[in-house]
């Protein structure tokens, strides 16, 4: 009886310490982190259209811009992502494409205000101006918060003992981590205040 007690705590202490717990926490905390990224992609998705007809009223003939805008949006919302599928880095990478065409789309949209001083001083456009600035902020932070929590589950995965329970329970995959979209992107852009 005493050595059937002794086996039972030696297992419970060894399997505790196979991350049974630790690694669908670690999990969950990406999946989480993830959906996070994903509500501030909508927040902006969300925030297009009413700067895209605020600058209409002002920019008709830069319409061109605007159809790139609508049309990066549409795009950028058709391509999604589930928790399930973030260990598949060809789909994060579609993802973060259409999301880097559309933030590629919305700067040259802000570009174009610069030829219109009364649309810049549209108290409309200004306030949707500084949303769209705090929103590219906010998935800043968003995809900062998912690749720490990634690194922090795939971490989990892959030390022991947890990588035990990790391969044996679960099954574990590492996650795939946001990286830069843009050619350049490590590349700051020149400000130029030159009048032409």
């Amino acid at each position: 009886m005493k050595l059937r007690l002794v086996a039972a705590l030696v297992s419970a202490a060894l399997l505790s310490a196979c991350g049974l717990n630790s690694v669908p926490t670690a999990e969950e905390a990406a999946k989480a982190r993830w959906a996070d990224v994903q509500s501030e992609y909508q927040r902006r998705a969300d925030l297009i259209p009413n700067l895209v007809n605020t600058v209409k009223g002002f920019a008709a003939q830069e319409e061109r811009v605007l159809i790139e805008v609508t049309n990066a949006r549409a795009r950028a919302t058709s391509v999604n992502v589930n928790a399930e599928q973030l260990s598949d880095p060809a789909q994060v990478e579609q993802f973060e494409a259409a999301q880097g065409a559309l933030s590629q789309s919305l700067g040259r949209l802000l570009m174009v205000t610069e030829n219109y001083p009364q649309l810049t001083s549209n108290e409309n456009f200004k306030a949707l101006q500084n949303e769209l600035a705090t929103t590219e902020n906010q998935i800043n932070i968003a995809r900062r918060d998912y690749n720490t929590a990634v690194q922090s589950y795939n971490t989990t995965i892959r030390t022991f003992p947890d990588s035990i329970g990790a391969r044996i329970f679960y099954g574990a995959k590492p996650m795939t981590p946001f990286k830069a979209t843009a050619p350049a992107a490590e590349t700051p852009p020149a400000v130029n205040f030159d009048k032409k």
